[in-house]
């Protein structure tokens, strides 16, 4: 199973209550950045926050690719989620490719419980990092880390 993980690009810095924030156009910028580093991927499904900045950055991650299928909101991607919940809900999925598009501190904890097999390494996830982990099965501890990118350190940045 492959699973990238995608945190949300830049978001206003205040809106009527958290969830609500939206993408500013450098979260935009960013994100079809990133979503580049996706394309050929055999992706089968995008599973997103609910939160409105998530949504945003899922909804142009599909369109960049093209993808057909809608995107799937989860309500086990919000910023405060417990990451072994998040795995233990990974584990019940059916396909071997999939995004993942959350909040922090929620994926540098995933990133960190899924390839160390605890919460306290640190990965860097600034707005619109990309990870790529692989694993047989989500679990603690078990995955192997392909990838780390963010959009600052992205070629033409």
């Amino acid at each position: 199973m492959k699973v990238w993980i995608l945190r949300h690009g830049q978001a206003e810095p205040s809106a009527a209550s958290d969830p609500q924030r939206c993408l500013t156009e450098v979260g935009r910028q960013q994100v079809r950045q990133m979503a580049q580093r996706l394309v050929g991927q055999p992706l089968d499904i995008i599973l997103a926050s609910p939160y409105q900045r998530a949504q945003q950055t899922a909804e142009l991650v599909r369109e960049q690719l093209d993808m057909r299928r809608s995107i799937t909101t989860v309500d086990w991607l919000t910023p405060d989620d417990d990451p072994l919940e998040a795995l233990d809900r990974l584990a019940e999925r059916s396909e071997a490719n999939i995004l993942l598009v959350s909040h922090q501190p929620l994926v540098g904890q995933m990133i960190s419980l899924a390839v160390d097999g605890h919460r306290q390494a640190h990965y860097p996830m600034p707005t619109a990092g990309l990870a790529c982990l692989e694993m047989a099965l989500p679990a603690a501890g078990v995955a192997q880390l392909l990838s780390l990118s963010n959009p600052a350190s992205e070629p033409g940045t």
